[in-house]
């Protein structure tokens, strides 16, 4: 004997897979969106053509929780400091990186140190 499976009814709408018809409105939405254009962005640079080069994130949440730094270089140097004292000396290490650096400082004397 057969067991009676019990048949499952007939969904009246969309499958969920398919996208619904779209309305007036969301289609008028749509096209009024694509159309916006953003204005275009100054030149970041100044009219000497300076450029950055070496770049320090410090990061100190107000609550008290660990302060995070990173040093990074077009040179290649990217370092990244979590904690206190280790946050404090990587910014002092940074700040004597910008004075060894090649690519901020062209007349700087080699150190034999090289990027991190």
């Amino acid at each position: 004997m057969t067991p009676h499976l019990k048949s499952l009814s007939t969904p009246t709408g969309p499958h969920p897979a398919e996208p619904g018809p779209a309305s007036a409105a969301r289609a008028a939405a749509k096209d009024a969106a694509e159309g916006v254009r953003s204005a275009p962005r100054p030149d970041p640079r100044p009219a000497d053509q300076r450029h950055p080069v070496a770049w320090l994130t410090i990061t100190a949440p107000p609550n008290r929780t660990t302060p995070t730094v990173r040093s990074q270089c077009a040179c290649g140097r990217d370092i990244f400091a979590a904690g206190q004292q280790r946050a404090l000396a990587l910014i002092a290490d940074h700040e004597q990186h910008r004075t060894d650096c090649p690519f901020i400082n062209p007349a700087a004397p080699s150190t034999g140190r090289t990027a991190a």
